[in-house]
């Protein structure tokens, strides 16, 4: 792994993500194991004097998902980063001999058929389509979003942006949510090892890259 708080831009996260295959945006309770701890103080979140907020690393994440060409959602323990192409396969084979397909009639299929059926939508928007209207229905479809994202059935395709009269962007950000069969392919999505050769590739992956983390934290981030 890279020494903590080097990086500086874009194009150097995106060879440290190819790098690692794996990693997780912020905090992974991996100490030095994330998107966060690798860059430099000034990339990553300060607020400024006017009490507005500058924060690159997140600025870079819409870049990293479309140029970069890595899968972005809550992966690690309901946490988010970034999976490589390299190493997705593996992880959309682990996770979804663990969580099936969800039932047409639960929460979760039922956004998963929306999806499946829109190509893509924000995610504020595929909450109404879904009907998660009512009071406290918006925590309800966040986490149903999570489960989603931790089987590898939904990703995000891109970031966008409310802009203000100037037409300049602003915010945090709404998630474009797809499926990875439409982003990458139904040809990514395969693998030609079994759900507990995937596992062990992954947890041979990490265990190599982090080698001191404990059993624990490896099987958290592998799930």
């Amino acid at each position: 792994m890279t020494t903590e708080h080097t990086l500086h831009d874009c194009p150097s996260m995106m060879e440290y993500i190819e790098q690692t295959g794996l990693l997780p945006l912020l905090d992974s309770g991996v100490p030095g194991f994330s998107a966060d701890a690798a860059v430099a103080p000034e990339c990553r979140y300060r607020r400024l004097d006017d009490g507005g907020w500058e924060w690159p690393l997140w600025k870079w994440k819409g870049p990293l998902v479309t140029e970069g060409h890595f899968a972005y959602g809550k992966f690690f323990d309901g946490k988010a980063g970034f999976v490589s192409m390299q190493w997705w396969p593996d992880l959309c084979n682990w996770r979804r001999s663990r969580h099936p397909v969800p039932d047409e009639d639960s929460l979760e299929g039922a956004i998963l058929a929306v999806l499946q059926t829109s190509g893509s939508m924000i995610s504020r928007e595929l909450r109404a389509a879904c009907g998660f209207t009512g009071p406290r229905m918006r925590s309800r479809f966040d986490a149903c979003i999570t489960r989603l994202q931790m089987a590898c059935r939904v990703v995000t395709e891109d970031f966008v942006y409310p802009r203000d009269r100037h037409d300049r962007p602003y915010g945090w950000g709404w998630s474009l949510l797809a499926t990875p069969e439409r982003l990458y392919g139904r040809g990514a999505c395969r693998c030609e090892r079994s759900p507990e050769e995937s596992c062990a590739r992954l947890h041979t992956h990490l265990r190599a890259l982090l080698p001191d983390a404990g059993e624990r934290q490896i099987a958290r981030l592998v799930g």
